[in-house]
């Protein structure tokens, strides 16, 4: 077997993992770089064994990184999902908890430069076009990974980065409520369709049968739950506008319920055929958004602030996720300016991987 040699970072991201590729290593046909890292992550087993993925949607991510030629950002995050179980890589999603890692990689493969004990990296999502300021502590012109900031879902304490999203609205669709309707029934069932840093369906838990405060091993053994979710996630798709979303990630699928630990809610995601064992960033910013947004599924369960910028707190399967929103609601429109949150990452090794020549 002839097999390629391709440089990577592997990072913990936010509350993900996976391969940080500089692009220019990859090859830019979209069907050969598929190709390139379904092998790389071994895609196709339900373990990953033949590759360095590590059997869960969470850890099958990758990172590809260059120098942007937007007038405002530094660097280009390409993003992809890659499949556990089927030999298949979705291009269209972004992620938050990766995009933690994305600053700190850029440093450590010189796309960026340092600037004194923090440095600001200025990020453009390629899937989807949000812009994103990651704040990366960089003492003595090294990134650092030590720390006293934690997040829940990680074990430990590490360096800080602070995220702060712009322009996340549309993000896929270009409006905030794709169908024109803050909520609607679909297969008999109230949802809110709504796009914001990630396209997702999102419903009462209630609704679904289950309570909202579930594992993730309770919700993944729970069959009957996915096959409802998935007939309303692939009509709801349709209506958002993004077509036949069987093979696709997106849209994503959240469901609410009132917080139980003195957060703003409760609320589980699903990625979408396997539960979240904590939450995506870019679905917190969505659900966020959705308990500010004015008639949709979330009135009546959110427990909200009257102070601006809002801070809102996610309750999840591991903790809770705290994101800040700059917003504004005017005439009924909601506007969002930012939003920001803390996360972490850690470099875990670096050298290359090797994938069999395709």
């Amino acid at each position: 077997m002839t097999q390629q040699n391709i440089p990577c970072i592997m990072m913990r991201g936010g509350t993900s993992k996976g391969p940080y590729f500089n692009a220019a290593d990859l090859p830019s046909d979209r069907d050969e770089l598929a190709q390139v890292l379904i092998k790389a992550i071994g895609a196709g087993h339900p373990l990953n064994i033949d590759g360095v993925g590590a059997g869960n949607a969470v850890t099958t991510k990758v990172a590809m990184l260059s120098p942007s030629e937007h007038e405002w950002a530094d660097v280009d995050y390409f993003f992809a999902q890659v499949a556990v179980e089927k030999e298949l890589v979705d291009f269209s999603p972004t992620c938050g908890n990766i995009l933690s890692g994305v600053g700190s990689a850029a440093l450590e493969m010189g796309i960026h430069p340092f600037d004194g004990d923090e440095t600001i990296v200025k990020i453009r999502s390629v899937n989807t076009g949000a812009l994103v300021e990651a704040v990366v502590q960089t003492p003595n012109r090294t990134v650092s990974y030590d720390g006293d900031a934690s997040i829940n879902g990680v074990p430990g304490t590490a360096a800080p980065v602070i995220l702060n999203f712009m322009n996340v609205i549309g993000s896929k669709t270009g409006a905030l409520f794709p169908t024109g309707e803050a909520k609607q029934i679909v297969d008999g069932i109230e949802v809110t369709c709504i796009d914001v840093a990630m396209p997702m369906v999102i419903a009462r838990a209630s609704d679904f049968g289950i309570t909202g405060y579930e594992s993730r091993e309770d919700l993944d053994e729970n069959k009957a739950l996915f096959e409802k979710i998935e007939a309303v996630r692939l009509k709801a798709g349709a209506l958002m506008g993004l077509g036949d979303v069987s093979k696709s990630v997106v849209p994503k699928f959240g469901l609410l319920a009132s917080a139980q630990n003195g957060g703003s809610i409760a609320a589980r995601y699903f990625m979408p055929w396997t539960a979240h064992p904590s939450y995506a960033v870019t679905g917190s910013i969505c659900t966020g958004s959705c308990l500010l947004a004015p008639g949709t599924v979330a009135e009546g369960l959110a427990n909200l602030t009257d102070k601006r910028p809002a801070p809102i707190q996610i309750e999840h399967p591991s903790g809770a996720i705290d994101v800040v929103f700059d917003y504004s609601v005017e005439n009924g429109n909601f506007d969002l300016k930012t939003a920001g949150l803390l996360r972490t990452a850690r470099k875990l090794f670096s050298g290359n991987v090797h994938v069999p020549i395709v």
